[in-house]
């Protein structure tokens, strides 16, 4: 009789033992399911925004013949290195050399320049109490919001008054004036640092100074990252200001040799295009790789106030 009793005890809790582990495989089948289907939509969604740039660079493998006959084939019948072999020899006696080492001077000064000064203004409006400061910032902020058309026409007349036209000067020092957007990335990641650092700083004699070159520079590595990679590629990619200041061919950047290439006259050399703008995407992705982590993690400090 207990043997019956003990029997009829255990039957209830075998039940519900196999009733949580079945519902517990049921939400393991539920997960692996939702973790297929978000990764190969991902995938796809990545392959359709990848795809022209992959069509760039298989294009710029192939003669102008296949070009046009095999247009929405990736893969080229043979890998044929004369577009990048005549497309290097440039135009009106210049190289493509000589278009690179202009953008990378252009680029890279502006780069420094907004590396340099940026967080240097950034923490003003973190750190030093003044009279109207958040004022001041605000209308910072309020510059984002200016087009660039609207500033065109003054800027031009000012540069030829002072005699820039055809120079780097009205590409380099206007790009290296610090740019609204990164006094706020910076302030916002000076913000995230505790103020008892600056205090303590202060204990040991530092001035501000002293605390902005050893305290906040060191704490502020991934914003001073970002702020290189993001300036690096919009003074790499910028056209209209070249077209503008630009009038040597000697003097051209990458961006503008490029469009120069086009001739709807006499027929645009496409594969010769597509390879020196394949050329073109490299250093801004070496950039990149190197730099993805201080970029990510960068642009996720930037919304944290401390």
């Amino acid at each position: 009789m207990v043997h019956l009793l003990g029997q009829k005890k255990l039957q209830p809790r075998n039940k519900r033992s196999l009733i949580a582990e079945k519902s517990l495989q049921v939400r393991k089948s539920r997960e692996l399911r939702m973790t297929i289907l978000y990764h190969t939509s991902v995938l796809l969604l990545s392959l359709l925004m990848m795809y022209p740039l992959l069509w760039m660079v298989s294009s710029a493998f192939k003669t102008h013949a296949e070009l046009f006959a095999r247009m929405h084939q990736l893969i080229p019948l043979e890998l044929y290195w004369g577009n990048f072999i005549e497309g290097w020899q440039g135009w009106g006696r210049h190289t493509f050399r000589t278009f690179f080492q202009n953008s990378f001077i252009i680029s890279g000064s502006i780069t420094a320049g907004q590396v340099i000064l940026a967080p240097f203004v950034a923490y003003g409006f973190a750190r030093v109490k003044f009279y109207g400061k958040k004022t001041l910032f605000a209308i910072v902020l309020g510059t984002l919001i200016v087009p660039m058309q609207l500033l065109m026409i003054p800027q031009f007349l000012l540069f030829n008054h002072f005699e820039w036209i055809n120079t780097f000067l009205p590409l380099i020092i206007p790009g290296m004036l610090p740019a609204a957007f990164f006094i706020f990335l910076n302030t916002q990641i000076i913000r995230t640092l505790p103020l008892e650092l600056d205090d303590a700083a202060r204990i040991d004699g530092c001035g501000h100074f002293g605390i902005y070159s050893r305290i906040i520079l060191p704490n502020i590595i991934p914003g001073l990252v970002t702020t290189a990679i993001f300036s690096f590629y919009w003074s790499w990619a910028e056209f209209m200001g070249p077209l503008l200041y630009i009038r040597s061919t000697r003097l051209f950047p990458v961006a503008l040799a490029l469009a120069a290439f086009s001739d709807p006259a006499g027929g645009t050399p496409w594969g010769q295009l597509l390879a020196m703008s394949t050329l073109s995407l490299i250093p801004i992705f070496i950039i990149f790789i190197l730099l993805q982590k201080h970029l990510v993690e960068g642009i996720t400090t930037t919304g944290m106030k401390g």
